[in-house]
């Protein structure tokens, strides 16, 4: 691991922790390097089926403060040029990041230790579960620097906290804090700062006990249920089930089940 990746990577057994490692730019999302470097980790969890979920995160003070504000004032970066320029420059920069979200395999745990504002926020969405340090803040706040969400988010928000609530955050820009996204259901569970990767790392715990190409099928379909229609989401469960119950998981567990032990999967057995 370079201590100087845009995100850093440790491997605790079948966890990959994931840090976001631009505490100067409080982890702001711009540059070639951090679009790439979602890209290449997320294909490295992808065929690394030792790895059963990852945990998000970010260094210093904040999750994510989004895009590089300054680079917006002074109109260079992935700012600069025409309209038809810049464009181009959040097809071909920041929008591959919820791209690739869209392709990981991997269940993924957002623990959100500050704030997680604009593109922050909406990467925080990205994730399938939410943990927030009582000290975290998000807006959805584009409209406050006089932009649209560029990175999904109005396609992301509203699957997470429902159309009106959504509307609210897009439309005013405003902050809420912590508790109020867990009112809301932005998030799942509210610790104190200290506690929060720990409570990250328990809960990715949980979920990698459990058999590894069945997390991913499951993963696939929840992600599936977004925009599929029933039929369509049953026909994949139907296909998916066919395929565990072959799997040596599948007997694996059924004899654990039986035997009233714990089961082993995967690579552990």
């Amino acid at each position: 691991m370079n201590p100087d990746d845009p995100i850093l990577f440790e491997q605790r057994g079948p966890i990959a922790l994931l840090t976001l490692n631009r505490a100067s730019v409080h982890n702001a999302l711009s540059g070639e390097d951090m679009f790439s470097a979602f890209e290449t980790l997320f294909e490295r969890l992808n065929e690394d089926l030792s790895l059963r979920v990852a945990v998000l995160t970010g260094s210093g003070k904040s999750f994510c403060a989004g895009g590089n504000i300054a680079e917006m004032r002074d109109r260079s970066g992935m700012f600069a040029g025409s309209a038809e320029e810049i464009t181009l420059r959040y097809r071909q920069g920041i929008q591959r990041i919820p791209r690739a979200f869209a392709k990981l395999q991997l269940p993924i745990i957002a623990a959100i230790n500050g704030a997680a504002i604009g593109a922050g926020n909406d990467l925080a969405t990205m994730c399938d579960i939410r943990i927030a340090a009582s000290n975290a803040k998000f807006a959805e706040s584009f409209v406050k620097v006089g932009i649209v969400p560029g990175d999904g988010g109005c396609w992301l928000l509203p699957r997470t906290i429902g159309a009106s609530m959504a509307a609210e955050m897009a439309l005013t820009g405003d902050a809420i804090d912590a508790a109020e996204a867990l009112r809301i259901g932005l998030v799942s569970r509210v610790v104190a700062p200290e506690a929060l990767i720990d409570t990250a790392l328990a809960l990715a715990a949980r979920i990698a006990a459990n058999p590894p190409q069945v997390l991913r099928w499951t993963k696939q379909l929840l992600q599936q249920a977004r925009t599929g229609t029933l039929d369509e989401a049953l026909d994949a469960a139907g296909r998916f089930q066919g395929l565990a119950h072959h799997l040596p998981d599948h007997s694996e567990a059924i004899a654990a089940f039986f035997e009233k032990r714990p089961a082993v999967f995967g690579a552990g057995r």
